[in-house]
C-alpha cells in the first residue's frame, strides 16, 4: 500500500459527484466548513467535556475541546504533508494534493472526532450500554442478530459519529450521504474501522481497541468509504475489520494531547490541582532554558502562567509525535505500525504524560462534582430510554411520547434501526436538553414554566 493508493480517491464526494476543489478552496476545507457549520456540531457546546455544566467560562465543552484539537491536527497534519510531499512528489503531480491538504484533512477529521458522544460523555455510553443489558430491555433485542444486539449493549460514540456524519434519516432529506464529506474525511473519522463483534481487544492493535462501525453503516463503510480508498482487510470469519487510513493516527494523537494537557489544565482551573502541581508536569515535557525561564518570570498571574507552559508542553508534543510518524511513515502505510503515536514517544515524556493522567483520574475525573453529575446521567438516560424506544416500537401504546419523537427518528425499516434511531434521538441531545426533558417527562419540571 502507498499514499497514492490512499489518496487516488480521497477527494470524491460520499453520495455526490459534484466538484467542490477551486484554486482558492480544496474539498478539504469544504469539508471543515460544512461541518462547522452543522447542527450536530454545535450541540457539541453543551456536550460534556470533563466537568458537566461547569460555571467557569474557563472550561471547555466538548466544543471548545473539538476546536482546540481541530488546531492541533492540522499543525501535525501540515508537519507531516510538508514531509510526505518532498518524499513523494508524485503526490502533487499525479494527484494534485498539496502539503496543507494534509492540515485540512487532519483538522476537519479532528472537530468531528466527538461528534457523536451522548450527554455525559463517556458515563453517557455507559449508561446507554448498561441499559440494553438490563433484563428489563431484552423484549426489544428479542428480534435482534447478535451484531445488532452488541451496537446497543455496547453502545460507542465513534460508529455513532458516523452514522451522523455519513447517514440521512428518512423524512429528513431525500440528498443522501449525511454531510457528504469527502471519502478521505469519512476514511480519516474511523479511528476503528470494524464491527461490534467480534472483540478484537486482545490483538493489542489500537484500531482494534473499540469498534467504530454500526450494523447500518458497515456496507456503505466497506463499498463506498474502504474499497474505494484501498483500506487494508483485516476480516476473518466472525466479522469485518481494516486497518486504519494512516492519517487517523494523526487525529488521535491531537485528541490525547487535547485532552492530557488540557484536561489538566481545567482541574488547575477549577482548583483541583496545585498550582505548584502543573507548573512542575508542564515544565517536565519542555526543553526549559533561559529565555524561557526570563520570559515566564515576567508573567505574574498563576493562571497566565499556566496558560503560556501549557502552549509549550502541547507545541512540544506536536513535534515529537510529527517526527514520529514521519520516521515510521511507510510502517503506518503498510499497516505494519497499529499503536498510538502517543504510545510511541520517548520514555521519559510517556512517564510525564502517565504521571498527569494518574493526576487526573485521582483528582479531577473522580472528584465528587463529576461523580454526582455522572450518577444523575445513569438516572436520566436510562429513563429517557424507555421512553422512547418504547414509543417507536410500538407507536399506537405510546401516542403522547410519539408526538414528541421527532418524525425522522421515527423512521427504520426493521426493529433493530427503529431501536437505534430512538436510541440516536437521545444520544444527539445535549446535556442541558436530557435533563429538562427528564424533568419534564417525570412531572418534576413542566416545560414552559
Amino acid at each position: 500500500m502507498n499514499w497514492i493508493a490512499y489518496f487516488e480517491n480521497a477527494k470524491q464526494r460520499l453520495c455526490d459527484n459534484r466538484k467542490y476543489e477551486t484554486e482558492n478552496r480544496s474539498v478539504f476545507q469544504t469539508d471543515y466548513d460544512r461541518i462547522v457549520f452543522s447542527s450536530a456540531f454545535r450541540r457539541l457546546q453543551n456536550k460534556t467535556q470533563v466537568l458537566p455544566f461547569p460555571k467557569s467560562d474557563y472550561v471547555r465543552n466538548r466544543l471548545t475541546h473539538s476546536l482546540e484539537t481541530a488546531s492541533v491536527g492540522r499543525s501535525l497534519g501540515n508537519e507531516v504533508g510538508r514531509a510526505i510531499i518532498e518524499k513523494y512528489p508524485e503526490l502533487l503531480h499525479k494527484l494534485h494534493v498539496l502539503p496543507a491538504d494534509f492540515g485540512h484533512l487532519v483538522s476537519a477529521a479532528c472537530l468531528t472526532h466527538d461528534i457523536g458522544n451522548p450527554p455525559f460523555g463517556h458515563s453517557g455510553e455507559d449508561a446507554i450500554s448498561e441499559f440494553f443489558k438490563s433484563a428489563h430491555a431484552q423484549d426489544f433485542l428479542a428480534d435482534l442478530t447478535d451484531k445488532q444486539k452488541a451496537d446497543l449493549q455496547h453502545f460507542e460514540g465513534n460508529a455513532s459519529g458516523l452514522r451522523i456524519i455519513s447517514q440521512t434519516l428518512e423524512n429528513q432529506s431525500g440528498i443522501k450521504g449525511g454531510l457528504r464529506l469527502s471519502l478521505g474525511l469519512y476514511a480519516t473519522f474511523v479511528k476503528y474501522p470494524k464491527e461490534s463483534l467480534p472483540e478484537r481487544k486482545n490483538e493489542g492493535v489500537a484500531s482494534a481497541k473499540k469498534f467504530g462501525i454500526y450494523q447500518s453503516e458497515i456496507d456503505l463503510f466497506e463499498t463506498k468509504i474502504a474499497d474505494k480508498l484501498h483500506l487494508i482487510p483485516q476480516h476473518n470469519r466472525q466479522g469485518k475489520a481494516w486497518k486504519r487510513f494512516p492519517l487517523t493516527f494523526l487525529v488521535e494523537a491531537a485528541d490525547d494531547i487535547c485532552y492530557h494537557i488540557i484536561d489538566y489544565e481545567d482541574g488547575f482551573n477549577m482548583g483541583y490541582i496545585p498550582f505548584e502541581h502543573i507548573e512542575h508536569r508542564f515544565k517536565a515535557l519542555v526543553d526549559w532554558d533561559k529565555n524561557r525561564q526570563n520570559r515566564y518570570d515576567k508573567i505574574y498571574d498563576e493562571r497566565e502562567k499556566i496558560n503560556y507552559l501549557r502552549s509549550l508542553a502541547i507545541n512540544t508534543l506536536v513535534q515529537a509525535v510529527a517526527s514520529i510518524f514521519i520516521r515510521n511513515e511507510q510502517d503506518f502505510v503498510s499497516g505494519n505500525l497499529d499503536k498510538a503515536l502517543l504510545d510511541l514517544l520517548p520514555d521519559d515524556m510517556q512517564n510525564n504524560l502517565n504521571q498527569i493522567i494518574e493526576d487526573s483520574i485521582n483528582k479531577i475525573y473522580r472528584s465528587e462534582t463529576v461523580l454526582r453529575i455522572e450518577m444523575a446521567g445513569k438516572k436520566v438516560i436510562p429513563d429517557l430510554l424507555d421512553k422512547f424506544v418504547s414509543a417507536a416500537l410500538y407507536p399506537s401504546q405510546h401516542k403522547q411520547l410519539k408526538k414528541i419523537l421527532p418524525v425522522a427518528y421515527q423512521s427504520g425499516q426493521n426493529t433493530y434501526e427503529k431501536i437505534l434511531n430512538a436510541t440516536m434521538f437521545i444520544s444527539n441531545m445535549t446535556d442541558r436538553q436530557a435533563v429538562e426533558l427528564y424533568k419534564n417527562l417525570n412531572g418534576i419540571e413542566l416545560a414552559g414554566y
